[in-house]
């Protein structure tokens, strides 16, 4: 049986499990998540669909998957430099407690010029806040494994929508039209927002047989509450 590579530019199911210092920080395993403490109720945990080469994952781990065969668990060691880069002394910055509407204490999350940081250390009234990435600086351990190829044009645009989105949305493709199904009220999702150019740029450029997307989203009307009389008390009830 001969085993092919994977090549930059294919897409495939991965499943992987990274670690920093012995301790998990992200994996694709919701069993795992619920054993060390890190579930997220609101994430969807299984194999993800990635295009190897287009840094859909830590620039380490993208570069790893690279060459390997599907179905072979990897175990790589990713330096700070491939994975969320260097520990950034202009990104620890100084400020009073009169900036925060309350008392700030060390490890408290801050937003500020669009940048997420947290507190390390009050002194007084001084506040230093550190604006890296939490694993910036760190050397990182993954293992992983690539599930399957993806081939179907439509699975490649889930894995795409839901890299960018985080949602699951249903597609179909016909005579080079793709619709996306959009859930409802998906319009006041932030997230969604930033990420559907995206979408729709590497749809276009990495998906063959794609010339148009239509985004559609569709609203059924609310069943309509009928009201009944109770006989017995003479009440009206509502159904």
């Amino acid at each position: 049986m001969i085993s092919l590579a994977i090549q930059k530019g294919d897409f495939v199911k991965l499943i992987y499990t990274g670690t920093v210092n012995g301790a998990v920080f992200d994996t694709t395993d919701a069993d795992k998540a619920q054993e060390e403490g890190i579930f997220d109720q609101e994430k969807t945990y299984g194999p993800i669909t990635v295009r190897v080469g287009s840094m859909h994952v830590i620039p380490g781990l993208d570069e790893a998957l690279e060459g390997k065969e599907i179905g072979v668990e990897e175990e790589i060691e990713i330096a700070a430099e491939k994975g969320y880069g260097p520990h950034e002394t202009g990104l620890v910055r100084s400020t009073t407690t009169k900036d925060f509407k309350e008392k700030p204490h060390v490890g408290m999350r801050v937003t500020s010029e669009g940048r997420e940081g947290v507190v390390v250390n009050v002194v007084g009234k001084r506040v230093v806040i550190d604006f890296n990435h939490p694993f910036a600086g760190k050397t990182l351990n993954y293992t992983f494994t690539i599930e399957e190829m993806v081939d179907d044009a439509g699975e490649k645009a889930q894995g795409l929508i839901w890299l960018f989105s985080g949602r699951d949305m249903e597609t179909d493709l016909a005579d080079g039209v793709l619709t996306i199904m959009l859930p409802p009220g998906i319009t006041y999702d932030r997230r969604w927002l930033m990420g559907r150019g995206m979408i729709v740029q590497q749809i276009f450029e990495y998906i063959d047989g794609v010339n148009e997307i239509v985004l559609k989203e569709t609203f059924t009307r609310p069943q309509a509450v009928t009201e009944t009389v109770d006989t017995d008390s003479g009440e009206e009830l509502s159904e």
